[in-house]
């Protein structure tokens, strides 16, 4: 019915985190680090002054922290801002978007960078795709809503909803079978998570939670999916597949600049900051490399496809042709 969330378990398709990272300017990462206090501090200071502030102001701000911090936690996941994984974990342990397991995130999102399956129904696990086979299978009623979740405009209004209920019933599904531990150990840590940040948000600063749901964490998903939205493309050639936005300072920093998504896969282990001079240094090779595929901006990206796919909702390649 949805996006395919995947097996759980991650496989070895990250091997593109040994190509060679070029010399950055920082050797502690400060910025990453700066950020990640700004992040919490502004989660914090906001919940906690939650009656002093109108909704309206209260809503657009939170939403935002929240879609930054799992931008934090996709840089996090590629190794920033130490070596140790377990202590880049512990940056990002509790869930402020309350949604996906950051262990889920990162074994899947480590086998989403094999480019040579990228977009792949089967394969990727966060493709929007649907196979042939599952769309001949589908309802008129699915079919509607996947048309609908195919359009920038409905993938913000009911994108985070298809994706959640696409992990929850494979996650579910593999976790009872007993194939998935990792996958069953990603749901206990979030869930100790998830009490954390309850506890905080109910028992200190007075909270309903279904209002941070619905006005805070729900709507910071759908800005994360702005970004990846268009961010990839069914195409035969590999580097054809992956978009360069070149984005406002706005939605430069939530994205922590992944709107270079290209730049980006070819080079994962460049920290968010150095992805522009990494880009300006080779920007004309980048295009040429990927075909050209991306827009002038968010707003042009709005304007063409708020009411339009940017591709069909069938994978259109056979799978021999998304194997190469």
């Amino acid at each position: 019915m949805t996006k395919r969330a995947g097996s759980g378990e991650p496989e070895n398709h990250h091997m593109h985190h040994g190509r060679s990272q070029p010399h950055t300017s920082w050797t502690i990462e400060w910025p990453t680090w700066g950020l990640i206090a700004v992040c919490y501090g502004g989660w914090l200071t906001l919940t906690y002054a939650y009656h002093s502030i109108p909704l309206w102001i209260f809503a657009p701000c939170t939403a935002y922290i929240v879609a930054l911090h799992s931008s934090l936690q996709h840089e996090i996941l590629h190794g920033h801002p130490t070596r140790n994984a377990t202590i880049n974990e512990v940056m990002v342990y509790f869930p402020l978007g309350l949604f996906v397991p950051y262990r889920r995130f990162r074994n899947t999102h480590l086998r989403h960078h094999c480019d040579e399956r990228l977009t792949d129904p089967y394969d990727d696990p966060e493709s929007w795709y649907v196979c042939p086979e599952k769309w001949g299978q589908s309802s008129g009623v699915i079919r509607l809503l996947l048309r609908i979740n195919a359009t920038l405009g409905g993938r913000l209004i009911i994108g985070p909803g298809l994706a959640m209920f696409g992990l929850l019933r494979q996650d579910a599904r593999d976790i009872l079978s007993g194939k998935a531990p990792l996958t069953a150990r990603a749901w206990l840590h979030h869930v100790i998570g998830l009490v954390v940040v309850s506890l905080w948000l109910v028992g200190i600063c007075g909270m309903n939670l279904w209002t941070y749901i619905f006005c805070t964490a729900y709507p910071g998903m759908s800005l994360l999916l702005i970004r990846s939205y268009a961010e990839h493309r069914a195409s035969e050639d590999p580097n054809h597949r992956t978009a360069i936005i070149e984005a406002s300072p706005f939605f430069s920093l939530l994205f922590l600049n992944n709107n270079l998504h290209y730049v980006h896969h070819q080079r994962p282990r460049v920290p968010w900051y150095d992805l522009p001079r990494l880009y300006r240094a080779s920007a004309e090779e980048f295009h040429v490399r990927n075909a050209g595929y991306g827009f002038c901006g968010y707003g042009d990206l709005f304007r063409r496809h708020f009411f339009r796919a940017h591709d069909d909702i069938v994978h259109p390649l056979s799978p021999k042709e998304r194997k190469q």
